[in-house]
């Protein structure tokens, strides 16, 4: 197959943790997989990475809390390959804990720029060239603290997430009159490097975590990466607005 009638996948933040491994299994399924990243370096690794693997994989660093960064990157990208089939609005995280009371408005702005406004700028750019895709999707993320709150210091990451989950809706409402599908994934607790400094200095709280997943283990990225590419496939041709819990029943709250 050709590169210019392959499918093509926009992965923001897939440098490393569940993001890398949704673009390896993406580029495994066939798509030419376009990995998002701040860190340069790590991106051409990962692109050879993925390149002795035989997966058609190219790197674009850039912010996506930026606005005309995602704009003039997710452009160029979609006149290159003349299409997107598929974004994955992977890039997000906690950003920092801060209680409301000593909140500043500067850490308020990024904690919803970092999980709101990346989802929204990079769907908004790449909705005309989705348009031109084949069973085109977005893949939005979001989290059980877009239902609960999050935990002590996390409300406003709560807050951004449970804005995600709204936001998947009403893209979805919006974009079906052109078939382009709109849905969300939740993953629970997932053994990544993001938790590697208390993996290493409080192994007995890390190992304990488990104890609140119904199924009594961690997830792993690659579980999160297979749901990512059922979602995307002609077998979800019939899906959309929807979230999917990948938590092992964590959500349940046991």
């Amino acid at each position: 197959m050709s590169d210019s009638k392959k499918k093509v996948a926009v992965i923001t933040g897939a440098t490393g943790g569940i993001g890398f491994e949704v673009a390896k299994r993406l580029g495994k399924d066939g798509y030419t997989v376009i990995l998002n990243g701040i860190e340069d370096e790590k991106g051409a690794d990962r692109i050879e990475e993925l390149k002795k693997d035989g997966i058609s994989a190219e790197y674009y660093g850039f912010d996506v809390t930026n606005e005309e960064a995602v704009s003039a990157n997710i452009k160029k990208i979609g006149e290159k390959y003349g299409k997107i089939d598929v974004l994955v609005n992977n890039a997000g995280g906690l950003g920092g804990r801060s209680r409301f009371e000593d909140m500043t408005t500067e850490f308020y702005r990024s904690v919803m720029a970092l999980n709101l406004d990346s989802a929204f700028f990079a769907s908004r750019a790449s909705i005309p060239f989705l348009k031109l895709g084949k069973n085109p999707s977005i893949i939005n993320y979001t989290s059980n603290a877009g239902w609960n709150a999050g935990g002590p210091g996390a409300g406003i990451y709560g807050t951004s997430k449970a804005a995600v989950n709204t936001l998947t809706r009403a893209l979805a409402k919006d974009l079906a009159e052109y078939g382009i599908r709109v849905n969300a994934v939740s993953p629970g607790t997932i053994d990544t490097p993001f938790h590697a400094q208390i993996k290493s200095t409080k192994p007995e709280v890390f190992a304990s975590w488990k104890n609140n997943i119904l199924l009594g283990r961690l997830g792993q990225p690659e579980e999160v990466a297979s749901v990512i590419s059922f979602l995307v496939s002609d077998d979800a041709a019939f899906i959309t607005a929807e979230t999917i819990q990948i938590g092992g029943g964590q959500a349940l709250g046991i």
